[in-house]
């Protein structure tokens, strides 16, 4: 379990510099302190599992020889905990594992004290993957000196909540799983010189491998403990359970009701970093009754049963193959992670099994591409297997991106199952039609999507590792095994299997029980063959606290195959039973005060204190919206009573003296001086100086002579008539205003190129447009982990013409960095810049889903969704940012989605509905010039500058000037956006800069990127807009992005 963590100077989040680290999951932070050491606990893929291989469920599996165990999984582990670069490693002063089993049904709970030796407090994050399963039941941590448990949070909720917090400086802790069957664990603060005490609970339910339960036990994670215990407490058994593996033996004695085991080892901390140790495997075989076993369980009012099934199942049959097949491969950028050799091996066997027919491909990525169809005579498939081998893998995984054919009787689908672009259902087959999931990824493949998928289309997932687990997965792909095909209850509910496929002639079946007793009726076909087996409910059936978790996991997992279309269901489900899912998260929080704030269910020990806390703060709640309408009225009617007022064009008098500094009095000036002051503000422009705003502008005239500019962009847009303008009133329609406003002086804008100045982006700017993908392909894998070279890859791409693979190389992004709303906030705006505006929307529909509690991931989506020609949804995406309080950070954030919002409507082809929006937020206001910048770094401060003819620059220390110019409050931290508005521009140039003073948090892009939006003609129908989207190379800069030109 690899640990990073950082002194000041570096101001990477503890999770962006695990994930600089490992090879896992990742998903980037959003607060790191300048004031506070963070660390990051990595727990290695697997760790909990205490087996590397899985054989697929339902294959036939060899005997568990007695050193089997210890030739597998005899592994030399790093230690639990490193520092890579600070000063004194984290460490772990006591680890102790307790593993209870009732039958088949097992409770594995870890509880690791970590010691922290340094002078400064941290923060970990602590990743883990589970194997199927296996399901994350309890989490609590330490707060005073006492574990306190966690609560079931929406997941986004939860993440914003943590976050929140987190700034404040109180102690959270968040549990969470990211993708597929990965969890982080996220706890601030690891104190100085202290302890934090974490505790994990996971249920799980046996594999049953030649008539006895196959128990593995988790003892790596004792490894590098001062102090390590471990115990075994195994009910239900007629005899003592025989050990495997390496491990010291363990003495099991007899207690009531079955078998207890202990081991427990004191050491001496060495001086130095202990190193990796030899970890010998432990593992168990407990004795199976071959009869049916029933567990019941109340719970939340409810009462649930759970069933293990075993079968005399008859040795499979081959099953017949039909003779055409059609092969679905993932050709991804994650697909280079996958055993390709190993799926080659056993797709040998599946067409060697064919014997003849013919194979239709279809390659999977950002956009699925027809691969052509292949003859297959006497199980030669080299034709296809040559396509495959010359595939290009790269872009990202749209996995629903192909439609069933006729003709086909069976699907192949080879993937990881990462889904990470796209929101189309997954295609439905016909009747006769199956679908078989096939995965080498092992613990980075989403296996709870692949099964689910599988399941549903009448296959199975077949997923294996290593040459040893080919045989089994050639097994489960060609045998006709025992499966699932109707299950009927009398007195029982909901009924749902952990798998519809038999495994290893076990099957596990739970319900909700309606009444004392209960009947399930489990029809199955075993080798072509149907038969019925009825198994009764008794009232009496022993109790398990593991039932209703188990049965509800189950559920959760059999919806895995369309997760974006059951959020609501599997949120419910996690909330009510306390399971981390993909939409819920568990929460624990230092104050009582802080569950009464977020809203969030109070644990048991802080139930009536919170109860009372949130009767007295109820109506307070109420009101808060509504007050947030009405103090968004007031300032949007001082927007109002700027855009109706008469700035004068003429020179200005003589300005007066403006600090340039940060902070001061100057700093915060007053928005109402724009609309009370008797005489226009006016001040000079601070540095730099014009001289130096020359020269910039005369090095990118040559750069854009030179060819090198990326973004070099003239564009003719639309001045508003003074007189025109003038007609405007708070009584006209949105609509009108736009009409009025046609026609006026051309304005052209020019955009500043970017170009970056790395050996790869100087190696790709000098190959031909042909040329050009091959070199990223060969300079890919140098740079593989870096968005950076994603951005601009792309935008060379973009540059010389060659927009698909432009695309697909932008698609990246979403491949790097799964849930992580940076880098697809960077996403988006590429693809707006792009003009992809349909993708654009989907991207930033997952950034809602991550951060709802963001303003600007609202109005990215409304923005988005309005230029894809969706402008209803789009406005009540504006609105909800102009109507939900938020937090103050994020301030006069509803001005800038108002402006957009009515220029929206004003230009809409369509009328569209606002009768929701209030009346008094309805007046377009058309302008001649706007610029808006937006960031991709949250907690930063950047600063939109636009300089007017008059050589005056409007910027936070000078909101307004003297010919009208007006700048939105300046954010020091979130994401902006900062607006400039200019109703009626005179002639002049227009110079635009960004200003960067700094962030308090590595970023994940590699530096912070910005995003500016140049309009003219805005909110009329002949606006003009132009983007760019560049990255800033240093902590603090100003940047000259490009100018307006009125004549």
């Amino acid at each position: 379990m690899p640990v990073s963590s950082r002194h000041q100077a570096d101001r990477s989040t503890p999770f962006q510099r695990t994930a600089r680290s490992t090879g896992i999951f990742r998903k980037g932070n959003t607060m790191s302190r300048s004031f506070v050491g963070s660390a990051a606990l990595t727990l290695l893929a697997g760790l909990l599992l205490g087996q590397a291989i899985v054989s697929p469920a339902g294959a036939q599996r060899r005997p568990m020889q007695p050193d089997t165990l210890t030739r597998e999984t005899a592994l030399i582990a790093p230690p639990l905990i490193s520092a890579p670069g600070a000063g004194i490693p984290v460490g772990l002063r006591k680890a102790s594992v307790r593993v209870d089993t009732d039958g088949g049904l097992a409770r594995t709970t870890l509880l690791l004290t970590l010691y922290n030796p340094n002078d400064r407090q941290l923060e970990g994050t602590l990743e883990f993957h589970l194997q199927p399963g296996q399901q994350v039941s309890a989490f609590a941590l330490d707060i005073g000196g006492e574990l306190r448990d966690a609560v079931p949070v929406p997941k986004q909720k939860a993440q914003q909540v943590f976050e929140s917090i987190e700034r404040r400086n109180v102690d959270p802790g968040l549990l969470e799983q990211t993708a597929g069957n990965h969890f982080r664990l996220r706890v601030y603060p690891i104190p100085a010189r202290g302890t934090r005490q974490v505790r994990l609970t996971i249920d799980e339910a046996l594999r049953r491998e030649d008539g006895a339960w196959r128990l593995d036990v988790p003892v790596q994670l004792l490894a590098d403990a001062d102090h390590l215990s471990l115990e075994i407490r195994a009910r239900g058994l007629s005899a003592a359970p025989a050990q495997r593996g390496a491990f010291d033996p363990l003495g099991f004695e007899r207690i009531k009701g079955g078998y207890a085991a202990r081991h427990e080892v004191l050491r001496e901390r060495l001086a130095a970093s202990p190193g990796t140790r030899r970890l010998p495997a432990l593992g168990f075989r407990l004795p199976a009754i071959a009869s049916a076993q029933t567990y019941a369980q109340a719970y939340d009012g409810d009462r649930f049963a759970l069933i293990d099934l075993p079968l005399s199942v008859a040795r499979a049959r081959p099953r017949a193959l039909p003779s055409s097949v059609g092969v679905l491969w993932d050709a991804s950028g994650s697909a280079r992670k996958r055993d390709r050799q190993g799926e080659f091996a056993l797709l040998d066997r599946y067409f060697k099994a064919m014997d003849d027919g013919s194979a239709t491909l279809r390659l999977l990525r950002d956009v699925g591409e027809d691969g052509g169809r292949f003859q297959i005579r006497d199980g030669d498939w080299s034709a296809l297997r040559k396509a495959l081998e010359d595939a290009v893998y790269d872009g990202a995984s749209d996995l629903a991106d192909w439609t069933p054919e006729a003709g086909i009787g069976e699907y192949l689908l080879v993937s990881d199952g990462l889904r990470n672009y796209g929101h189309d259902a997954f295609p439905a087959l016909s009747a006769g039609q199956s679908l078989y999931a096939l995965s080498s990824a092992g613990a980075n493949a989403d296996a709870a999507r692949l099964s689910a998928l599988a399941e549903a289309r009448g296959g199975r997932l077949v997923q294996w590792q290593g040459r040893d687990g080919l045989e089994f997965a050639a097994a489960a792909l060609l045998s006709d095994g025992t499966r699932i095909v109707g299950l009927e209850g009398e007195g029982i509910e909901d009924l749902q299997p952990q798998a519809w496929a038999a495994d290893d002639g076990l099957l596990r079946i739970a319900g909700r029980l309606t009444e004392r007793t209960a009947n399930v009726r489990v029809r199955l076909r075993e080798g072509g063959k149907l038969r019925t087996i009825e198994i009764p409910v008794a009232a009496d059936a022993p109790e398990s606290n593991q039932v209703a978790t188990l049965w509800a996991s189950w559920r959760v997992a059999a919806r895995m195959a369309e997760p974006e279309r059951h959020r609501a269901a599997i949120s419910r489900l996690g909330q009510r039973f306390g399971i981390v899912t993909p939409g819920t998260s568990l929460l624990v929080l230092e104050a009582a005060s802080d569950y009464v704030r977020y809203d969030i269910p109070a644990p048991a020990a802080l139930r009536a204190e919170v109860d009372a806390l949130r009767r007295t703060q109820a109506a307070e709640k109420a009101q808060s919206r509504s007050q947030r309408l009405e103090e968004v009225a007031v300032r949007f009617a001082e927007r109002q009573t700027w855009f109706a007022r008469k700035f004068p064009k003429g020179a200005p008098p003589k300005p007066k003296e403006i600090r340039s500094g940060r902070g001061g009095a100057d700093r915060d000036e007053a928005f109402a001086g724009a609309v009370a002051m008797d005489a226009p503000l006016s001040s000079p422009a601070p540095v730099p100086a014009e001289a130096d705003a020359r020269r910039r502008t005369e090095e990118a005239s040559q750069q854009r002579e030179s060819g090198d500019a990326l973004d070099s962009i003239v564009v003719t847009g639309s001045r508003i008539p003074p007189a025109e303008a003038a007609k405007a009133s708070p009584a006209m329609t949105a609509s009108s205003e736009a009409d009025s406003a046609a026609g006026g002086q051309g304005v052209s804008i020019q955009l500043q190129a970017w170009a970056p100045d790395s050996p790869y982006a100087r190696r790709l700017r000098e190959a031909k447009a042909e040329e050009l993908y091959p070199l990223y392909l060969d300079e890919r894998d140098s740079h593989a982990e870096s968005t950076a070279f994603y951005l601009d890859v792309a935008d060379l791409l973009l540059h010389k013409g060659r927009r698909p693979e432009a695309l697909r190389v932008l698609s990246n992004l979403a491949e790097l960095d799964l849930e992580n709303r940076h880098v697809l906030r960077v996403l988006g705006y590429r693809l707006m810049q792009a003009k992809d505006y349909a993708r654009a929307a989907e991207v930033f529909r997952d950034v809602l889903r991550l951060a709802d509690e963001e303003p600007q991931s609202h109005r990215d989506l409304g923005l988005a969704l309005a230029a894809a020609g969706q402008r209803q949804e789009g406005i009540e995406r504006l609105y909800e940012v102009a109507a939900r309080p938020w937090d103050g950070r994020f301030s006069e954030v509803e001005l800038v989605a108002l402006n957009e919002l009515n220029a929206i409507i004003a230009t809409s082809p369509q009328p569209l509905d606002t009768g929701f929006i209030d009346g008094r937020l309805l007046r377009n206001m058309p302008l001649d010039l706007r610029v808006v910048l937006a960031w991709d770094s949250d907690n930063s401060d950047m600063d939109l500058w636009v300089t007017d003819p008059n050589g005056e620059r409007c910027y936070y220390g000078n909101r307004n000037t003297y010919q009208g110019g007006l700048i939105s409050d300046d954010f020091t931290g979130g994401y902006g956006p900062e607006e400039f508005v200019l109703r009626d521009a005179k002639p002049g140039k227009y110079k635009v800069e960004a200003n960067f003073f700094g962030d308090r948090q590595q970023i994940v892009t590699g530096a912070t990127t910005l995003s500016m939006l140049f309009s003219t003609g805005w909110g009329t129908r002949h606006q003009q807009d132009q983007s760019v989207t560049l990255r800033l190379s240093g902590q603090s800069e100003t940047v000259f992005v490009g100018e307006f030109e009125v004549k």
